[in-house]
């Protein structure tokens, strides 16, 4: 057991370590920053959980919503790799959301996918900092035993079986789940559409 933990956090480390090289590489922060942005890295790789699911989480925040603005910085990271295989924009300004969404895949050397997320948000909106809460919170609690029990239930999920991480950390942080067929079955009697509200 002991070895098979170590073989997650080594893999989790390694993801973490070609992820913010992905994050150099293409000038994301940069870019963004150059419209004036608030560049905030969210999700799994800001806990240090990212295991096969590679995706890397932005929240960007900037006082007004440009459209203009928002496809400038994003055609400047596209500009600095031709790794990118594909870019998906949504314009949600006039939502609760109030933010443009804009999806990205990325093909690295190792020819492994990555997905890198980049949520451009009005500071102020009901959303803004909640995600980066969350974030914080989640390594503030997380032990070593917590951390690879998350790891090990993200490895154990299908690749074909898409599963908000949220889930595995309420599963784990909060009710105390350490087997994979539990956590199944917890996503089964539990509500988990409430849990973009969930703080451990």
């Amino acid at each position: 057991m002991e070895r098979r933990a170590h073989s997650f956090i080594s893999q989790a480390a390694a993801n973490q370590t070609r992820a913010h090289e992905i994050i150099r590489e293409t000038g994301i922060i940069e870019s963004w920053e150059a419209i004036g942005a608030k560049v905030n890295l969210i999700g799994s790789l800001a806990t240090g959980l990212l295991m096969d699911h590679l995706d890397i989480d932005f929240h960007i925040y900037t006082d007004r919503l440009i459209p203009a603005d928002s496809f400038a910085a994003v055609a400047s990271i596209a500009a600095a790799s031709d790794s990118f295989t594909n870019v998906t924009y949504t314009n949600l300004i006039n939502t609760e959301e109030e933010c443009i969404e804009w999806h990205a895949w990325y093909r690295d050397t190792d020819g492994r996918t990555w997905q890198i997320d980049m949520i451009h948000i009005r500071r102020g909106s009901a959303f803004d900092g909640f995600a980066e809460r969350m974030a914080h919170r989640i390594s503030e609690v997380l032990t070593p035993q917590t951390r690879e029990t998350i790891l090990r239930l993200k490895h154990a999920t299908p690749d074909d079986m898409k599963i908000p991480g949220v889930e595995y950390y309420a599963a784990v942080l909060s009710a105390g789940i350490t087997d994979y067929d539990d956590f199944l079955r917890w996503r089964t009697a539990s509500d988990t559409s409430d849990l973009i509200n969930w703080l451990p």
